[in-house]
């Protein structure tokens, strides 16, 4: 998808969610509204193949134009008991004819594919919202499972809601009946028959649906064809059904993109497409040595298939040895990353250690989620930050990036390969679950805007010994970025030792001298504060006297999005409130302290209990104020609304 001009900057999240812009009259004598607007979430049984049905209607959505943001919601268990609500799986979609930020506070359409789906979800609707039930799953028994003592679709207790009781499964076995299908395999297609639905009210295309349900089954061509039957059943069923009076129309985002081609895209894939785009910058192969887990396992599956641009991926035995083995790929001469989450930091603490200690480019992944321990794979958090920070032992400084959307993780994969390689140091580089798994628009760059990332491997002796010779020392350092030479082993005149224990200043020997050891820990801290970094750039609106905002709102990684949905919301309420978000988080900006001090409050929202703000608090002196929240869930724009009116007028 294309677009023209770049996107506004204040205007969308003022107006309502859903907002009606006009309407008119469809075929068949049914009405089709207008709306600016809408926020979708399919829900049912872990098995009902909601993320899939989700997924479909993104790509179309992407490829009609919209803007969107997408929060898929699945269970930690493969596969959790059938119809109970830790099994429950939704996936909600937020697309517009504008400019939007994030997946939506709260659905105006919710799919109940069970009785477990519509409890779950209910509490997350609005009244007057639109709920499409799968009726055929309403009987005592599925009722009885998730506490409904009665039928909620008889007892009147969803009268404040607009509900449509479809017999989706029924229906999708009637369309399926000529293809000699049994029960269980014909109400597998049940989410297509949804989809289906769910496309005709919404005016989504069907033909990239129907191409990729023939490529997903090429080789069974008949669950292929009878998986589009369902789906072109579901569209009829809209287009004919009384109970659909009304669909929907959401023009493309005309407005809302620099111009360029686009492509939906999810965090994991950008980072993975980033991390590609660095080695082919660098002019040096990529390697990954990975231990799957949850939820950065998409990485090491996507790079596994990309051999043809010298990507090489290890799928090690444990944590330690996926880190150890990229770590002695960098002293080859790679691009090293490992990838992992917040238990597998732990694991692997004590390498990054040692990179610290070679002082070879290495990038760390940490794809966060809700912890302690094993914690919740399946959710996100915020809380690696301190353990990314400081969670080695001795001094141990390692800087740290963290992309802000998903589209974003490409930037940040590429900044944090610019750092390990200019600098010769290992690199956190923080995401996290909402980012990993939620996806929107990317305009695909020109490869002549990305940076060059390409470094020179030390080639022969570059120091005078007393006597005259020449020689190589590993740890003479560059003046500049205090970075040591990269010699590829094997080069001739360049042999050197490396391990774990101190090294002497420029030799590379092992010392056990005192004063050494406080020079080259010094040292290395000082590499990593002279990190040449942007200045944060404020968003701060004036008023007619040219005052700025007395409050400002500082955030990083993932709660961009929320923290600029509500910003826009309090600006739009009147209010003055200003806006920063970092990526860098060690070192800080330079200008940091200089901006903290311009402002009366600073309020920090994490989705840990504070530790950006504990951090600011230690290092610049500023009252910073926490908003937290560790739920597992992004937060709500309107919720962070409230709580920045509250501050600006406390």
């Amino acid at each position: 998808m294309t677009s023209q001009v770049s996107s506004p900057a204040e205007q969308a999240d003022a107006a309502l969610v859903g907002g009606q812009r006009s309407s008119g009259s469809g075929g068949e004598g049914k009405e089709v509204r207008r709306l600016d607007r809408v926020i979708i979430r399919f829900a049912g049984d872990s098995g009902d193949g909601m993320q899939l049905t989700g997924d479909r209607f993104t790509s179309e959505t992407a490829s009609f134009g919209n803007d969107l943001s997408t929060l898929p919601n699945f269970p930690a268990e493969i596969r959790a008991p059938a119809g109970t609500l830790p099994g429950v799986s939704s996936f909600q979609l937020h697309f517009a004819d504008h400019d939007i930020l994030t997946p939506g506070d709260a659905p105006n359409v919710l799919v109940a594919m069970n009785p477990a789906a519509l409890k779950a979800n209910l509490p997350d609707v609005p009244r007057g919202a639109e709920i499409i039930v799968n009726t055929d799953e309403f009987t005592k028994r599925p009722m009885a499972k998730v506490g409904y003592a009665t039928s909620p679709l008889e007892d009147g207790s969803l009268s404040a809601y607009n509900v449509h009781p479809v017999p989706l499964t029924t229906l999708t076995i009637e369309a399926l009946k000529d293809f000699g299908l049994s029960r269980k395999e014909a109400e597998r297609s049940k989410n297509m028959f949804a989809l289906g639905l769910l496309s005709w009210m919404y005016h989504r295309p069907t033909e990239g649906t129907e191409k990729f349900l023939r490529d997903k089954f090429a080789k069974k061509p008949d669950i292929a064809e009878a998986n589009v039957t369902a789906f072109r059943a579901g569209w009829n069923f809209g287009e004919t059904t009384e109970d659909f009076a009304v669909s929907y129309e959401v023009a493309p985002a005309t407005k809302a993109f620099p111009t360029g081609t686009y492509r939906n895209i999810s965090g994991n894939l950008a980072l993975s497409y980033g991390l590609v785009a660095a080695s082919r910058q660098a002019d040096l192969p990529l390697y990954l040595g990975s231990y799957p887990i949850t939820p950065a396992s998409d990485i090491l599956h996507e790079l596994s298939k990309h051999k043809n641009f010298g990507v090489r991926t290890f799928q090690a035995e444990d944590e330690i040895a996926g880190i150890g083995a990229a770590l002695g790929a960098a002293f080859g001469g790679s691009l090293a990353v490992t990838t992992t989450s917040g238990p597998g930091v732990a694991l692997k603490s004590e390498t990054i250690g040692l990179a610290v200690s070679l002082e070879l480019p290495l990038l760390i992944v940490d794809i966060q989620r809700g912890g302690p321990s094993t914690g919740l794979p399946t959710k996100t958090e915020q809380a690696d930050l301190l353990q990314a920070m400081y969670g080695r032992n001795g001094e141990a400084p390692v800087p740290i990036v963290a992309p802000r959307t998903p589209a974003d993780c490409f930037d940040a994969a590429l900044e944090a390969a610019r750092i390990a390689l200019t600098y010769r140091t290992p690199v956190f580089l923080l995401s996290d679950g909402y980012l990993a798994n939620g996806s929107e628009p990317w305009r695909i760059p020109e490869v002549a805007e990305l940076p060059d990332l390409r470094v020179q491997f030390a080639s022969g002796p570059n120091h005078v010994a007393v006597d005259g010779t020449e020689v190589f020392w590993p740890y003479k350092r560059d003046e500049h970025t205090l970075a040591r030479p990269w010699a590829v082993p094997g080069t001739p005149g360049l042999e050197h030792r490396i391990g774990g224990i101190e090294k002497q200043d420029g030799t590379g020997n092992i010392s056990y001298d005192p004063a050494n050891h406080d020079f080259m820990v010094r040292t290395r801290q000082a590499k990593v504060d002279g990190i040449e970094v942007p200045d944060i750039e404020v968003d701060d609106p004036t008023d007619d006297g040219g005052r700025g905002a007395g409050t400002l709102v500082l955030g990083w990684g993932s709660t961009y999005g929320p923290i600029t949905a509500a910003v826009r919301r309090v600006r739009g309420a009147g209010e003055r409130i200003a806006q920063a978000h970092l990526r860098h988080l060690n070192p800080f900006p330079r200008n940091l302290g200089e901006v903290l001090a311009r402002y009366d409050k600073v309020i920090v929202p994490e989705m840990n209990l504070g530790q950006l703000a504990t951090l600011l608090r230690a290092r610049y002196l500023v009252d910073a104020r926490s908003h937290t929240q560790v739920s597992g869930m992004p937060f709500k724009a309107e919720q962070l609304a409230e709580v920045f009116k509250e501050a600006i007028n406390d």
